[in-house]
């Protein structure tokens, strides 16, 4: 049912926007910015089931599929970005803005999924989940060539 739901909304950002394009930028290791908002917005779904959380589902789905849409290469050190970190976020609700009519819990999610990095904090209850599940799946996929790495080794 989850993925039914991230499925639909995949498909309505990708043909009103430019969701199909954060497939050619990377995120962490080899993940794609495009992957890497797909496995938020899954985690996201499963915190919300998990703790029973009542919200609306589709703001958080297509909060989480749209936290990331800054369309740069942030890790090209001449691009401009040089604290992207703190940076992007706006970016990503700025390009959001142009290409979808976003509600107040989207453009929260959007603004503010960086929290405590960034000094705000979210208002909504799903920019709250899209926070906790992005840096989870950041975690995640940064470590994750390591653990194979290490792996590989072990059983070399």
């Amino acid at each position: 049912m989850i993925n039914k739901y991230i499925e639909t909304e995949i498909h309505n950002l990708i043909n009103e926007g430019r969701l199909v394009e954060t497939k050619r930028y990377m995120q962490h290791g080899s993940v794609s910015v495009y992957e890497h908002c797909v496995r938020v917005a899954k985690l996201s779904m499963r915190l919300r089931e998990l703790l029973k959380i009542p919200i609306n589902s589709k703001e958080l789905i297509r909060g989480a599929l749209l936290h990331d849409y800054f369309l740069y290469d942030w890790h090209d050190s001449n691009n401009g970005h040089p604290v992207h970190g703190i940076t992007h976020p706006r970016t990503a609700l700025n390009n959001a803005g142009q290409d979808y009519c976003l509600t107040d819990v989207e453009k929260d999610i959007i603004l503010h999924h960086m929290f405590p990095l960034t000094l705000i904090p979210p208002r909504h209850k799903e920019a709250w989940i899209v926070c906790v599940a992005d840096k989870i799946c950041a975690m995640q996929e940064t470590i994750e060539p390591f653990l194979i790495y290490l792996n590989r080794k072990e059983n070399a």
